[in-house]
């Protein structure tokens, strides 16, 4: 049970109770790991040096990605939908301001307030159906929209997150995109297995070249750019969308090369038939 995702155990403002948010405090793995992925975030952003800016931390938990903010000199608002991570928050005496909220209700700040947003482990909550009315293309519109109407123009928002499948990911960047947002995937060192971090790159202003990302030997590996357009399977893992024309074909070499008998292929290889999906 252990090796469970989280938000596959129950709901965040649940699996977060009083426990949960004190032993995550509280374990210095956890803080560092937290730590490191806050400071990669803030410099993906690309703020102005030497320069105090407002930023929201989404999913902001007990604050321990917002001290990275405050050691940085900026000021800082945070939202979470545990009471209790916020009640250790409290306790640790953090200077941001603090927001009990449930991020797929949308962001409840006033257009172009912030200069910017990270989010660390968040994300990837709002792909859950914790209750029954509970949508999550929907929540994640939703939650995009807003973020994209409370950042000033040519603002970030970085999101650390653990994408579960390829899917998912294109769930999140297709209604991220639909809200507005350019951006793309920054994949820190893509060749580990341990030390891979997603990290989504969104701009609310015009579409540029994203950050170079660390510990890659292939920069275009390491790095999905996507405008008003779908990421697919194949951008992510340099592999065929299931069921293509492509998949089809790699799959028919496969075949030829074990000595299997394949048939030939023609215009019509991978072609959908009228009727079938």
């Amino acid at each position: 049970m252990s090796g469970r995702r989280p938000e596959h155990q129950a709901p965040p403002d649940i699996f977060y109770n009083e426990i949960e948010a004190r032993k995550y405090t509280s374990n210095s793995r956890i803080i560092d790991i937290q730590v490191q992925m806050s400071e990669r975030a803030l410099e993906l952003l690309c703020l102005p040096e030497d320069e105090s800016c407002l930023l929201l931390d989404l999913g902001c938990g007990s604050g321990l990605s917002g001290s990275v903010l405050e050691e940085n000199g900026h000021v800082w608002v945070g939202m979470d939908i545990s009471q209790a991570m916020l009640n250790v928050a409290v306790e640790r005496g953090v200077e941001g301001d603090l927001v009990l909220s449930d991020l797929g209700q949308g962001v409840p700040f006033r257009a172009g307030m912030f200069d910017g947003a990270i989010s660390v482990s968040a994300i990837q909550w709002l792909c859950n159906c914790d209750k029954k009315d509970h949508n999550p293309v929907k929540r994640l519109g939703a939650f995009f929209s807003l973020l994209y109407t409370s950042l000033s123009r040519c603002a970030r928002a970085v999101f650390q997150f653990y994408p579960e499948s390829p899917s998912q990911v294109e769930l999140i960047t297709t209604q991220a995109t639909k809200a507005g947002f350019y951006g793309g995937l920054v994949v820190d060192y893509p060749n580990s297995t341990k030390a891979k971090k997603y990290f989504l790159v969104l701009m609310t202003g015009q579409s540029v070249a994203l950050p170079k990302a660390l510990g890659a030997e292939n920069e275009e590996e390491s790095r999905v750019q996507y405008g008003k357009q779908r990421l697919t399977y194949k951008q992510m893992k340099g592999k065929s969308l299931k069921k293509s024309r492509d998949w089809i074909l790699e799959k028919k070499e496969r075949r030829k090369r074990q000595g299997l008998e394949v048939r030939a292929n023609s215009k019509f290889t991978g072609r959908r038939r009228c009727g079938k999906l």
